[in-house]
């Protein structure tokens, strides 16, 4: 577990907290949940599969080393190295066309809106306050979001790091003897279970207002922080989009495609849309395609940022990814790099749009400051830097998103209720089942 004490000041309003962000993420160097990394030098984020790492104290700084440091190993963009090694079932792949990897730009700096929200509710009594939580969102990304909420609120912060799988999973092994007051996962998948079990409180109508019902659990226990959508990747070199890709996410058992995709199971948001491919098309329909996939030789990677490096190099023509982690890619080596996004749309499966998103623990006694945490995330500030550094769709605040992101609105996701994908674990067990995890 991290924790670190912040400053003690007299009173200090929440859209406070929520403006100091911006002025502290002026300068943290962290591009997301495998770039430059934050202040506090992370702890390696586990695959969602793997046990939740030990509590571990980590004091905050001003700010962040000249050099970036070394990236944490969970889920964000890293400069392209050798072909990651590949994890059985399926072969490791062969065709190897190593690219020189050009010399990394300075780091992204967030800059400030040209308004924050003024109306400033009852000031903070400070106090022995403290927040535990459980995050499913790798350190290198959310330190600096918690870090700026306890400094400019006074609260004590204690974060627990883990795959948003394994996260849910301890949640549920823990149940009312939880420590946990808060937890922030990268999926709806697994807060939807949590949901589910029962272990998650209703949030105000205040804060649910705020984002709009497709991005939120229909009985208000979990809200979405920012949007991914689902993409195909493809090698600018091997792939005509308008021409070599099918319409569809399905059609990639064919033949033609044998060997030339890649894929990573153990990702909290391709389980995810296992799960939402399991309640749009049945269970049948699902394991089918996981099966025929497998036997169409796809690509085994432990995570996203692997097949993005593997698409660019060659080593796999087209995998199946979220948007934001290429738009970093982009942002950190420019347009040479030789993969881009394809939004599959018409409602398939492959267009499924999955929030990262936040819970309160019925269990905590904690409540009240907890939902002072969910109205930071939900802040302008907050929501300027989702999109800005991690690239990701903005669902509140009435922030736009940034880049070249193409408007939501045109995504044209399948109709699934985010709140139906709650069955984590007979997405596990089908995975296992089929063969394609441990």
């Amino acid at each position: 577990m991290t924790s670190f004490r912040s400053r003690k000041f007299t009173q200090v309003p929440l859209a406070l907290a929520a403006a100091c962000l911006v002025l502290t993420l002026a300068l943290v160097s962290c591009g997301g949940e495998q770039t430059p990394q934050s202040p506090v030098a992370p702890i390696a984020a586990p695959e969602a599969a793997t046990p939740a790492p030990a509590f571990a104290m980590a004091a905050p700084t001003a700010a962040p080393p000249a050099t970036p440091a070394p990236a944490s190993p969970a889920d964000t963009p890293v400069p392209p190295t050798p072909a990651p090694t590949q994890v059985p079932p399926t072969p490791a792949p062969t065709r190897v066309i190593p690219t020189p990897a050009p010399p990394p730009p300075p780091a992204p700096t967030l800059v400030a809106p040209t308004a924050v929200p003024s109306p400033a509710p009852a000031p903070v009594v400070m106090g022995d306050r403290t927040l535990t939580v459980y995050s499913g969102r790798s350190q290198t990304l959310v330190h600096p979001l918690l870090e700026a909420f306890g400094e400019y609120t006074g609260v004590d912060i204690r974060v627990k790091y883990a795959g948003s799988a394994s996260t849910a999973i301890t949640l549920m092994e823990e149940g009312d003897n939880t420590p946990a007051d808060v937890v922030f996962l990268q999926d709806p998948g697994s807060l939807g279970s949590l949901a589910s079990a029962g272990m998650l409180a209703d949030l105000t109508q205040e804060s649910l207002d705020k984002v709009d019902p497709r991005f939120r659990d229909p009985n208000g226990r979990w809200i979405g922080t920012s949007g991914r959508a689902r993409t195909i990747i493809y090698n600018t070199d091997a792939i005509d989009p308008e021409t070599d890709l099918p319409p569809s996410i399905l059609d990639f058992t064919n033949e033609e495609w044998k060997g030339r995709v890649g894929w990573a199971p153990p990702n909290g948001s391709f389980q995810s849309f296992v799960t939402a491919l399991r309640v749009q098309l049945g269970e049948d329909a699902a394991r089918s395609w996981l099966e025929d996939m497998r036997d169409n030789d796809v690509q085994f990677f432990r995570n996203n940022v692997s097949i993005v490096q593997a698409t660019a190099r060659g080593e796999v023509d087209v995998g199946f990814v979220n948007h934001y982690y290429l738009e970093r890619f982009l942002a950190e080596f420019g347009t040479g790099f030789k993969a881009r996004n394809h939004y599959v749309g018409n409602g398939d499966p492959g267009a499924l749009v999955l929030v990262a998103g936040v819970g309160i623990l019925e269990a905590s006694d904690n409540k009240a400051t907890a939902g002072e945490f969910v109205e930071f995330l939900l802040s302008e500030p907050a929501q300027v830097y989702f999109t800005s550094i991690i690239k990701e769709y903005p669902v509140a605040a009435g922030v736009e998103p940034q880049g070249d992101l193409p408007p939501m609105e045109s995504l044209n996701p399948p109709d699934v209720d985010l709140g139906s994908i709650s069955d984590l674990e007979g997405t596990l067990r089908l995975l296992r089942d089929v063969g394609v995890i441990p």
